[in-house]
C-alpha cells in the first residue's frame, strides 16, 4: 500500500525551510509600497499583483505576472515535498490547497466551503493571514486588493496541474470584512498534453 500524505501540511510545515515571517511581511509590504508609488492607480497595482499577460516595465527590470509566475514555480516545490498525488476532483483539490498548500508555504491554514451545486466553485476562508500583519490601508488606497499576490499564486498553480481557474477575493480584511475569503472558480479542466505520440 502507497504511503498516504500529510493531509493536514503539520508535517511538511514542520520540514520545510523557512525566512522569518516579519522580514517577509515587511519585504512584501514596502513592494506593493513601491508598485503604489510607481503605478499610482490602486487597480493597476491589484492587476499587477495578480495578472497573467501583461508585463510592466518597471525601473529597468521586467516585472511580470507576479503571482501567477510565483505559482508556476510554487507548484513544482509543493508536489515534490508534499507527497500528495493527483487530485481526483476540484473538492479534493480545494481541500489540498487549503489544508497542505497554504499551511506548507504560509503556516496557515483555511476552510473550503460555500460549493455550488456543481462543484465548480468555492471559497477559501482562511484563518489567519501573515501578510497583513503590520498593515493598514490609507483612505487613499480603499480599492486595493493588498493580498492579490495570492489570487495569481493559487490561479498560476492550478493551471499547472491542468486546471483553468478564476480565484478572486470576495471579503478582506483590509477592507472592513469580517474575514478574508478567496473564490475558486473551475473554468475547464484542461487535457494533459504529451509531448510524443505512443504510436512513435
Amino acid at each position: 500500500m502507497a504511503p498516504v500524505a500529510p493531509r493536514s501540511g503539520d508535517a511538511i510545515f514542520a520540514n520545510v525551510e523557512r525566512v522569518n515571517a516579519e522580514l517577509f511581511t515587511l519585504t512584501y509590504g514596502a513592494i506593493v509600497r513601491q508598485l503604489l508609488t510607481d503605478l499610482e492607480e490602486v487597480e493597476e497595482v491589484n492587476k499587477q499583483l495578480d495578472q497573467i499577460q501583461d508585463i510592466l516595465m518597471w525601473k529597468g527590470e521586467r516585472w511580470r505576472n507576479w503571482g501567477y509566475n510565483i505559482g508556476i514555480r510554487l507548484i513544482d516545490e509543493f508536489l515534490a515535498k508534499s507527497n500528495v498525488s493527483r487530485c481526483i476532483d476540484f473538492k479534493e483539490t480545494a481541500e489540498v490547497i487549503a489544508k497542505v498548500g497554504l499551511k506548507m508555504f504560509l503556516g496557515v491554514t483555511a476552510n473550503v466551503g460555500n460549493w455550488d451545486a456543481e462543484g465548480t466553485t468555492c471559497s477559501l476562508i482562511l484563518e489567519d493571514n501573515p501578510l497583513v500583519d503590520f498593515v493598514e490601508l490609507p483612505d487613499t488606497c480603499q480599492g486595493l486588493y493588498y493580498c492579490n499576490i495570492l489570487s495569481g499564486v493559487i490561479r498560476g498553480a492550478l493551471e499547472m496541474v491542468s486546471m483553468k481557474t478564476e480565484v478572486t477575493w470576495v471579503r478582506d480584511m483590509l477592507r472592513g470584512d469580517d474575514a478574508f475569503e478567496l473564490q475558486l472558480k473551475l473554468l475547464k479542466q484542461v487535457p494533459e498534453e504529451y509531448p510524443y505520440k505512443d504510436d512513435e
